[in-house]
């Protein structure tokens, strides 16, 4: 599988925020207004890319970088959505989103939090060598169907020794 990560547009943002809004991902993010997207297009701490798959590079989703200028190198991944899930897209990311996380940004952390009600998220980033530091509990309001109510944030990382372990066991595609 083809897969590619390329800085975002602003031409991109209307389909962008499109993705985020979509029924099957809004549950688990909390959306932004198109002009914080373009702040994280144009603060240079941020890192906006487009998920591209397949030969003819098309639009599968998006990331967001934070953290990018830390002094601490705690590099968050803010946000990864993706239009279709259940390919193999969200691991592929993640691989790539870590091997530029700790070789080109020179990340010591890299971290992120994911929503409780969001398992097939956590089991990937789990898997993917995140480890739990913590719970936020019932600390972001959802609704779901039409019914309030609150989730966890749960917060995860992987630090870059835990990276280069997982490099020295061919875990990673460098």
């Amino acid at each position: 599988m083809t897969l590619r990560l390329r800085p975002t547009m602003l031409s991109d943002l209307d389909w962008v925020v499109s993705v985020e809004r979509d029924g099957a991902n809004l549950p688990f993010i909390t959306p932004w207004e198109r002009p914080q997207h373009e702040g994280a297009i144009r603060f240079p701490d941020s890192r906006h890319f487009i998920v591209e798959e397949g030969d003819r590079l098309e639009r599968a989703g998006f990331a967001i970088l934070q953290g990018c200028r830390n002094p601490n190198g705690s590099v968050e991944l803010k946000r990864l959505v993706l239009q279709s899930k259940g390919r193999g897209l969200g691991r592929a990311a993640v691989r790539q989103l870590k091997a530029l996380a700790f070789t080109q940004i020179k990340a010591h952390r890299f971290w992120l939090d994911v929503k409780g009600l969001n398992t097939r998220a956590y089991k990937l980033y789990e898997s993917e060598g995140f480890v739990e530091e913590g719970r936020l509990r019932e600390s972001v309001r959802v609704t779901i169907d039409g019914a309030d109510g609150y989730d966890s944030l749960i917060v995860m990382s992987l630090l870059d020794r835990e990276y280069q372990a997982r490099v020295a066991l061919g875990q990673e595609a460098v």
